[in-house]
């Protein structure tokens, strides 16, 4: 990787973690900077604006991150043990910073959404492509499963209720309504079974 490249990756993680931490639009140019050791010409030299700068921390760090996370359950020969191993497992390994943080792109999601049309529109794709995911593994295993499912309704209830139960989470600081609250997913999603 040139320096160029690694300067620019280095600019997107630090973004991303400034991001996650206090929003996008309270997220400072300066603290990057300060964070990464450049001056604004290099930052400049790979994003033309906070806003591009926001919108490749979406596209090359948040989407991928996410997607790959729940590639994982959803591959595994049974997705929906798959899925409720997933979310437990998150439960109990969730940080109490992450608690108090929230899911980066739920976030970035709320402040955004309607705020600014790209971001609407890249936050609308990833759903989308996670909303596939979770359909293609229900559909891979859907002779076990319960007859007339809509799995696309399927899909975005599950995402939609555990981004509920992370912004509880996050607007209570408690950690154990999280749990509750995914400990009923689960039972929801195992019930989708014959």
């Amino acid at each position: 990787m040139s320096d160029a490249e690694q300067t620019r990756q280095n600019i997107l993680t630090v973004a991303a973690d400034e991001i996650h931490q206090h929003g996008f639009k309270a997220t400072s140019l300066s603290v990057i900077l300060n964070r990464c050791e450049i001056s604004k010409g290099a930052l400049y030299y790979h994003f033309t604006s906070k806003i591009e700068l926001g919108y490749a921390v979406f596209e090359e760090v948040y989407t991928p991150m996410f997607l790959n996370v729940w590639q994982a359950p959803l591959t595994v020969d049974d997705p929906i043990e798959g899925l409720c191993d997933f979310l437990t497992s998150m439960t109990e390994e969730m940080s109490c910073s992450e608690v108090v943080c929230g899911c980066p792109l739920n976030n970035l999601c709320e402040e955004m959404a309607n705020v600014d049309e790209g971001f609407r529109l890249r936050i609308l794709c990833m759903q989308e492509q996670l909303n596939q995911l979770i359909v293609d593994a229900l559909e891979r295993i859907s002779g076990d499963l319960r007859e007339n499912l809509a799995f696309s309704q399927v899909g975005y209830f599950i995402v939609a209720t555990l981004n509920g139960a992370t912004s509880l989470s996050k607007s209570s600081r408690n950690k154990e309504l999280f749990q509750q609250v995914i400990a009923e997913l689960c039972i929801y999603i195992r019930a989708l079974k014959k």
